[in-house]
């Protein structure tokens, strides 16, 4: 049985070796270890140098237990261990050796900490004033006039100033290829830098439990060359068209109709305040809390029972037809 029981545990170590091997040439998106901007290398920078420093005591203090368990181990009933009364030497060195480490891995962890934490400031710093709520992210641009969700968008090469408080409860902010985790708190507003090297888009999420739809919380940073970003922040600072005929012009009555203006935003046509603005929706990929793609089909899908698709919605199933929502879709594609 002891044979066998060796044979399954060794089994099941290369198993999980293997699996973790294959795992390496998968792409991951929220891959913390894959740093894409100044910010997140500082944090790799520390990170690397204390695993490989936990990987080294790890080895030392293992290989030391089994090294005692095998060398002094009994070999017979009636063998009695040998009885040692204490040793100075070894536990001043036991106590010493990891005080320094610790001591040492201290003041480069408070040194990065209080580098990362420092407030961006300067005529090149985009600020963003960045609120959760249950289970979205709204971000606005208060020197440019500019409201959107879920997408956080930001010119390459540029601090970019993130001021985070939340609407209802804790949630935590984390684009970890940029950045690392901070609390975001009703009440309260914290304060996060952020910077991409490369244009693209970077995924992140809340990392704080925050309700029934908390996995659905997701974000994106979707980082412009700095031409590209002028030219969004032109676009989406501009107000909406509105459609006055056709499926666009039914669609835009029943808006209000069925009470969508009341919590949504439209510039120039609903200042709704408890949902996202959707001045400029046709802009963004994703929505829902970056959990859908922005596409009819799923629009449509999402009219029919936003509660049934994301569980706790405040977006209430207004029992709408399937005309009603196609109207509806039909003006919500001409907010570009």
């Amino acid at each position: 049985m002891t044979r066998a029981r060796r044979l399954r545990a060794l089994s099941m170590m290369v198993a999980a070796a293997l699996l973790l091997v294959s795992c390496g040439d998968q792409e991951l998106p929220q891959n913390a270890l894959d740093p894409q901007g100044p910010v997140a290398q500082k944090l790799a920078n520390l990170i690397n140098p204390v695993f490989a420093v936990a990987a080294v005591v790890f080895v030392l203090v293992q290989g030391l237990v089994l090294y005692s368990a095998l060398r002094f181990r009994r070999r017979s009933d009636d063998e009695a261990p040998r009885q040692v009364h204490g040793n100075a030497k070894m536990e001043l060195g036991w106590t010493i050796a990891p005080a320094l480490i610790l001591l040492v891995i201290s003041v480069f962890t408070v040194g990065t900490i209080a580098d990362i934490n420092s407030k961006a400031e300067g005529a090149d710093v985009v600020s963003v004033n960045v609120t959760g709520h249950q289970w979205w992210w709204e971000f606005e641009y208060p020197d440019r006039g500019v409201v959107t969700a879920n997408e956080l968008h930001i010119p390459t090469g540029r601090e970019v100033a993130l001021r985070l408080t939340s609407d209802d409860v804790i949630h935590s902010f984390w684009p970890p290829k940029l950045a690392g985790k901070l609390d975001v708190i009703p009440g309260r507003a914290n304060f996060m830098t952020l910077e991409a090297d490369e244009p693209g888009t970077y995924f992140g999420q809340c990392a704080e439990f925050c309700g029934l739809s908390h996995a659905d919380m997701r974000l994106r940073v979707v980082a412009h060359t700095p031409e590209d970003f002028d030219e969004w922040v032109r676009t989406n600072a501009a107000p909406a068209e509105r459609p006055t005929e056709g499926e666009a012009g039914e669609g835009a009555a029943l808006f209000r109709q069925k009470g969508c203006a009341s919590c949504h935003t439209v510039n120039g046509y609903s200042a709704g305040e408890l949902g996202p603005d959707l001045t400029h929706l046709q802009q963004r990929k994703v929505f829902a809390g970056a959990t859908f793609d922005l596409n009819e089909q799923n629009l449509r899908v999402w009219l029919r029972d936003p509660p049934g698709e994301k569980p706790g919605s405040l977006m209430p199933n207004l029992e709408l037809s399937e005309d009603e929502i196609t109207k509806l879709i039909a003006y919500l594609e001409t907010l570009k």
